[in-house]
């Protein structure tokens, strides 16, 4: 069975990216528009792995991995955060919230994948 990813992101071209790329490395995925989608659609079905972008409306991604780690189905479920941001004191905040690992937007696919692989297999 194939390991599923949860791609949290408001950007419909950059989810579109992700789910091209993760497909064609052999990975589910499930599409979220925000940060409240991302939560709503992670409590309904466990994944293997999230990633979110932080900036976003409603709900940003510091906001869903503090939201996601506080639930006991996610606390060892690798969570990579993409985005524009490369400034340490949000890669530390980033950290402290509990994100895995992070990516720089724009993202090379292959850099991705290979990210992916190494959390999850």
């Amino acid at each position: 069975m194939s390991k599923t990813i949860l791609a949290v992101d408001d950007s419909g071209s950059l989810r579109q990216m992700l789910v091209f790329s993760l497909k064609a490395a052999g990975y589910g995925v499930i599409e979220a528009v925000d940060g409240r989608d991302g939560l709503a659609k992670a409590k309904k079905q466990t994944v293997d792995l999230v990633l979110t972008d932080q900036n976003m409306p409603g709900m940003d991604g510091l906001s869903l991995i503090r939201a996601l780690r506080g639930m006991k189905k996610y606390q060892k479920v690798p969570i990579l955060m993409l985005t524009t941001e490369s400034d340490d004191a949000i890669k530390a905040e980033g950290r402290a919230a509990g994100a895995t690992g992070w990516l720089v937007k724009p993202f090379d696919p292959d850099r991705l994948t290979e990210v992916v692989q190494q959390l999850i297999g």
